[in-house]
């Protein structure tokens, strides 16, 4: 009885050991896996990033090359579609786990074929460049003929253009004094800005010996302190340069190329009103200013 007792105790003794032995070497298994596991993770994090890197530097010549002036439009649409592709693939992983191997795996096949199709690229772009510094170089001495040409003939133009300038200037009327005289309403002079109802201008043109004798229209434009046209009602305008402008007054004078002396008057209406400060009257005639003085009215 004593003797089965003891091969009973041995026996469990034993199960427990190996029991303790198996469990021991699970854990240790389990652990141990734990562990490579962590390290997988660790370096498919780690090739996720650099092929992260790749994608972006590969973005970047892309950019580039989209710079550049490639003067081809077929080649330069494709460059464009691959940039595009490169950035949805670049966005694909970076939405994708650093755990999903095979996936990671698809899209490092991806970024060869883009590569290789880039190398393409960038080879037919450096035998366009190389084309066209050939046609260039060859282009060269006709350019420079044309240039010269150019050249001879701007001078040409320009000693034309100075010419016609000059003569131009030459016959140009040219207003030399104006003198400003404030009025009432009864046309006398006044100097209080409260009274005053009319401008009376006295002006005088030079001498031009140059200039064709005969009629001619002279508008005034006075430019109020605020920087207001007296007078403008948008139906009267002349022309001067390349368009149309409105003018305050106008009168027609006989100009036979001596000395002019001459008056104008402009009549403020009864809605404007009288500002104190300075104004400005620019003449005109036969398309030219032909002089501008300031006026001032104190009082």
């Amino acid at each position: 009885m004593s003797e089965g007792k003891n091969k009973s105790s041995v026996i469990l003794v034993v199960l427990l050991v190996v029991l303790l032995l198996t469990t021991g070497g699970l854990v240790y298994w389990n652990l141990n896996q734990r562990v490579e596991l962590n390290e997988l993770v660790e370096q498919m994090t780690i090739e996720k990033e650099e092929l992260e890197n790749e994608y972006e530097d590969l973005a970047i010549q892309f950019d580039g090359y989209q710079n550049m002036d490639i003067r081809n439009d077929s080649l330069q649409d494709l460059l464009s579609r691959e940039q595009q592709r490169v950035q949805d693939l670049l966005e694909e992983l970076r939405q994708t786990k650093a755990s999903n191997a095979r996936k990671i795996a698809e899209l490092k096949k991806e970024l060869a074929t883009v590569r290789s199709v880039m190398k393409d690229y960038v080879r037919q772009i450096d035998s366009l460049n190389a084309t066209n510094a050939r046609l260039t170089a060859e282009n060269i001495q006709v350019r420079q003929e044309n240039r010269e040409v150019k050249e001879r003939n701007s001078q040409l133009a320009m000693a034309n253009s100075q010419l016609s300038e000059t003569v131009t200037r030459a016959s140009m009327l040219e207003m030399v004094s104006c003198s400003v005289t404030t009025l009432n309403k009864n046309d006398r002079k006044t100097s209080l800005t409260r009274n005053i109802r009319k401008l009376q201008f006295d002006f005088v043109i030079a001498k031009n010996i140059t200039c064709e004798p005969g009629l001619k229209d002279l508008y005034a434009r006075i430019i109020d302190p605020q920087g207001n046209l007296l007078g403008e009602d948008g139906t009267r305008l002349f022309a001067f340069e390349s368009g149309e402008i409105p003018y305050t007054l106008t009168r027609q004078i006989e100009y036979s190329g001596d000395t002019y002396e001459g008056v104008c008057y402009y009549a403020f209406s009864e809605e404007e009103k009288v500002q104190k400060g300075f104004y400005t009257i620019d003449f005109f005639c036969d398309g030219n200013l032909i002089g501008s003085f300031p006026i001032q009215i104190k009082k």
